[in-house]
Order: structure tokens, then sequence, then C-alpha cells
């Protein structure tokens, strides 16, 4: 089980997640849906405001997003005209029966409770259907971005989403693995804000927050590759972890 805490702290971030959080390279989404038809009919399961959502929606597939938390609903309404996310989660998906080409996961799945969460995707999706999560992860190859994630106290790393997710039980097809390099252009003061819509600064003390801006503050002021520059690219690897149902 995941903590609940964290897992829904996103929402009182809503608009700032939907302004810093970086975008999804169209080439991971097409390797994600290869085989489907378009329009495909496509879950974003764990939607939150919708940064994934528009992704597919670009590529000409149908989209329903579902998202447990109420403040990233209405931001993902406010930004993605048209749509509407439904409530309900990975446990709980308010859908019928083989209803879905696909489900996709955006930065979430590590909140999912797996079990539960693997029997609903796979009611949800028809035989033969995909079920693929997606991750943005920091490429920490680079040294600034190593010392980043431990300032901060960013999870997600690259091990552990191809070590810890590589199963998605019996109703699945063995995972494939597809990784695409993606970068991001920020200015220093933009990075400190996508880093304050993670959830361990979100959930941390006034003290623990204060410490962790003001060491990022020096990791810009100081670091060879950072100092002086009004801004920076935050190179991810993104990873695509993709299964069919059985």
């Amino acid at each position: 089980m995941t903590d609940p805490t964290q897992a829904l702290s996103f929402g009182a971030a809503a608009a700032e997640y939907d302004r810093f959080r970086p975008r999804y390279p169209e080439e991971a989404l097409r390797w994600a849906l290869h085989g489907l038809a378009t329009p495909a009919r496509v879950v974003d399961l764990g939607a939150g405001t919708g940064i994934l959502t528009r992704g597919v929606l670009a590529l000409g597939h149908q989209v329903v997003p579902v998202e447990p938390d109420p403040g990233m609903r209405a931001q993902l309404a406010a930004a993605t005209p048209g749509t509407t996310a439904l409530a309900g989660s990975a446990e709980a998906v308010p859908l019928p029966d083989g209803s879905a080409d696909a489900v996709l996961v955006g930065q979430a799945y590590h909140w999912f409770d797996k079990e539960p969460a693997h029997a609903e995707i796979a009611r949800v999706l028809r035989p033969g259907g995909t079920f693929a999560p997606v991750w943005n992860v920091r490429d920490e190859r680079v040294t600034w971005v190593a010392e980043l994630t431990r300032i901060a106290h960013l999870g997600d790393n690259a091990g552990d989403v191809t070590e810890k997710y590589a199963d998605f039980g019996p109703a699945f097809t063995p995972v494939e693995l597809g990784e695409f390099a993606h970068t991001t252009t920020l200015t220093p003061d933009e990075v400190v804000g996508m880093l304050h819509t993670r959830s361990y600064w979100l959930t941390a003390t006034p003290a623990e927050q204060e410490r962790i801006d003001a060491a990022l503050r020096e990791l810009f002021a100081t670091h060879p590759d950072l100092a002086g520059r009004a801004t920076v690219e935050l190179p991810y690897r993104t990873l695509v972890l993709r299964s069919r149902r059985r």
C-alpha cells in the first residue's frame, strides 16, 4: 500500500503541477499504443491535470481520464477543453468491462495498490488491449541532476522503475520496456517550482521545505554546470512499460 497522504497531496498544487511537470515525448506515446487502430479508446488512469491525456488526444485517440483528486480533476477540465475526468481510482475504475482498448498511466503507477489495480485494469481492457505505465525519470547520469535528486528526496529513478515494476500479474503478457530521451528547458526558479509539486516537498514540514529550497539555491549558484545560467536543460529518460491483456 502507498502513503495516502502523499498520494493525494498534489491537488493543492494542481496549477503549478500542470505548468511545470514535463510533457511526454510523442514517440513514447506512439510506442505505448503501437498496434492499436486510430482512434482507440484510451483510459488515462491517475490522470492528474491531464498532461498525458492531452498528449494522447493530440495523436487522434479518444481519452477517458480517471483521477481521484478533485483539485487535479478541476485543473484537468480547465486545461483540457471538452474533457472531463471521471472520479475514480486504479482500484475502482468507473467503467464497464472490456470498454477500453488501452489503459495508460503517467507518473502514477507507483501509487497503485497493485493486486486490485491489476484486476481492475484487466477488467476494463478488452482482450489484447494494452496496459502501459509511463514515467518521465530524471537522467541521473548527469551529475547535477543526481545532486538535485539527493537534495529534494526525489524517487522514481530509472532503476526503481525497471526493476520494481516488471510484472503486471497473470492477466497480462510479459512486460516490454521502451526508453526515450527527453529534455525540458527551465529557469532555475522554474526547476524549484517544479520540485514544489513533488509529494515529498508538499508533505514536508515548513522547516524541511526551507532547508530543501536553500540547498537548491546553493546548487544553482555554485555547480559549475549551472552557475550564472539563465536556463538549464533538465534531461529525462522517458520509460514505458508495455503489456497486453491476455
